[in-house]
């Protein structure tokens, strides 16, 4: 079994995938930069006793990590934990993927694994959008990685308008009903902002990267946020829950021989 690790700036996804590379394990755990190695080891431990898997049975794991404190901290668990070092997502590993950038190890380890996934399941020229605490849209073709823009996430751009604007309310996102497109109370117009402007912002960026390349795209999107919002997107978008996970589980078995030997 392989165990996966994506530790993002809100969340920590943890996946076990089986012999089959089949993942059948898939957990969210808050992301706390103040955590030890002892407690992020606890947690793992925790999440595979949940779900009736066994740490020593780890035959592998794969780190990434855009949360630089915790880097090490993770690396140190898991190997606590599974009696085997990671292989983490950074300089020297193979990725299959051309990057179009001035400095490589700049691009998010969790990009990366998205980019390689998405790559394996759908068809080029791809967009794929990734909706975390930031959002991002990078454009591919082939193996390309031509490039990417990052804007403010749905949760913090949300805060940041409730922050800065006196006037204007903590809220939540949650609602029984869909929102209208012109809100009748302050409540109502935050969230119609807030969700179908991401959705606007969504749409018209793809607009733009296929008119610079002149030609149509597949759009893949992944992220905790992504369901909230594609809903209102007018675009068709292929939502991939576990992008993510399988985008390390790929890069663990293109780098595993080259890994074990060192």
């Amino acid at each position: 079994m392989i165990l996966a690790v994506d530790v993002g700036n809100s969340n920590t996804t943890v996946g076990l995938f089986d012999e089959a590379g089949k993942l059948t394990l898939r957990a969210l755990l808050e992301t706390s930069r103040g955590k030890t190695r002892d407690q992020c080891a606890i947690d793992l431990l925790c999440v595979l006793n949940l779900y009736g898997a066994q740490a020593r049975a780890v035959d592998g794991a794969i780190l990434s990590s855009v949360v630089p404190p915790l880097t090490a901290v993770f690396i140190d668990a898991i190997a606590r934990l599974t009696g085997k070092p990671p292989l983490v997502v950074g300089p020297g590993i193979k990725t299959g993927l051309n990057i179009k950038a001035e400095i490589h190890n700049q691009l998010g380890s969790d990009i990366v694994a998205s980019s390689v996934a998405a790559i394996a399941r759908y068809p080029s020229p791809l967009v794929m959008v990734d909706m975390g605490t930031a959002t991002s849209l990078s454009l591919i073709v082939g193996s390309v990685y031509e490039g990417c823009s990052i804007m403010p996430g749905l949760a913090l751009a949300l805060d940041a308008l409730s922050e800065r604007a006196a006037a204007l309310p903590p809220i939540s996102l949650e609602s029984p009903s869909t929102p209208t497109l012109l809100g009748h109370t302050t409540e109502e117009a935050m969230r119609s902002g807030v969700l179908y402007g991401h959705a606007s912002m969504v749409d018209g960026m793809v607009d733009r990267m296929e008119a610079e390349l002149g030609q149509a795209v597949t759009v893949v999107a992944t992220g905790g946020n992504a369901p909230r919002i594609l809903r209102y997107c007018k675009r068709h978008i292929h939502y991939d829950a576990d992008l993510v996970m399988t985008g390390l589980y790929l890069l663990y078995q293109r780098n595993a021989k080259k890994h074990r030997k060192a």
